[in-house]
């Protein structure tokens, strides 16, 4: 057989590239624009119509328990809870976090299974605002193109914020402040550590592991996050923009108690400790 001609190799080598290079240039240009996040909250999301699609070509009702809540009113414990599950470097990374791949490849090849995990937050946000859950390449490419967006335009506290209320924790249940209220009858505000821990732990898969009916590995990750939660303070943001959206109509949501217009908040209420009293007067001499 006669060998190519290096010529040749490099003709093909140079097309495969270009071939390459259009397709994740359209792939780029093509993506969605993450900027109005930081000052408008989205309506919807790509997991949430792909759910009501299901529902709706299984015959059942198409419903959805969701309340938007800001930054400032869900439980430091849900945040720490949060972090501790899925992303402890959630604010010392940029989106993606290297020594968690690293390490989830070097425990795959120990335990001889395919690589799993080690998306952050963002990256999970990214999937779950515009993506799909299928393991398609390209879409994972769409993935860390969109992680990197979102980390560009918001903030920290704005990307782990809009995470906690849009994110799935059960059938049609989306976003910690209906979760508090299905789960617990409580606002997210409220919850307590243990609480937290419960729903931190179902985040892995909402629609197996209830909080509602917590059994054998849900318990047990909650005593793994209840373990981890001490050592995770998420940093105090100088400000977190918040615009609420008008709720979907829904019977079984509970009325609104946030204000219709937008607010901004400067810093975040009860994240940081309380001033201490003034001095007492001394008295006239």
């Amino acid at each position: 057989m006669t060998p190519y001609p290096i010529s040749r190799i490099l003709r093909i080598a140079a097309g495969a590239g270009a071939v390459a290079f259009g397709v994740l240039s359209y792939v780029y240009l093509t993506l969605p624009d993450v900027r109005p996040l930081a000052t408008t909250n989205p309506k919807t999301t790509a997991f949430i119509e792909l759910r009501e699609r299901e529902a709706s070509a299984a015959g059942r009702p198409v419903k959805r328990a969701q309340r938007w809540v800001p930054y400032s009113r869900i439980s430091m414990n849900l945040r720490r809870a949060v972090l501790a599950a899925e992303d402890s470097a959630f604010f010392e990374h940029e989106g993606i976090d290297i020594a968690e791949i690293k390490k989830s490849i070097q425990t795959s090849i120990e335990r001889g299974e395919s690589l799993r995990g080690a998306s952050t937050i963002t990256q999970q946000l990214a999937k779950n605002l515009y993506l799909s859950p299928s393991r398609d390449p390209l879409r994972k490419v769409k993935e860390l193109m969109i992680t990197w967006r979102l980390e560009t335009a918001l903030s920290k506290a704005r990307i782990l914020e809009i995470y906690l209320n849009v994110i799935e924790w059960g059938d049609r249940v989306w976003g910690a402040e209906a979760a508090a209220r299905t789960y617990f009858g409580i606002p997210a505000s409220a919850l307590s550590r243990e609480q937290a821990a419960l729903l931190a732990g179902a985040i892995i898969n909402p629609r197996v592991y209830s909080p509602a009916n917590p059994r054998g590995r849900l318990l047990r990750r909650q005593q793994i996050i209840l373990a981890r939660m001490p050592g995770y303070e998420p940093p105090v943001p100088a400000a977190v923009p918040i615009v609420m959206p008008e709720p979907p109509a829904d019977e079984a949501q509970p009325p609104s108690e946030e204000p219709a217009g937008p607010t901004v908040i400067e810093g975040t209420e009860g994240d940081r400790p309380a001033a201490p009293p003034p001095p007492p007067a001394e008295p006239p001499v």
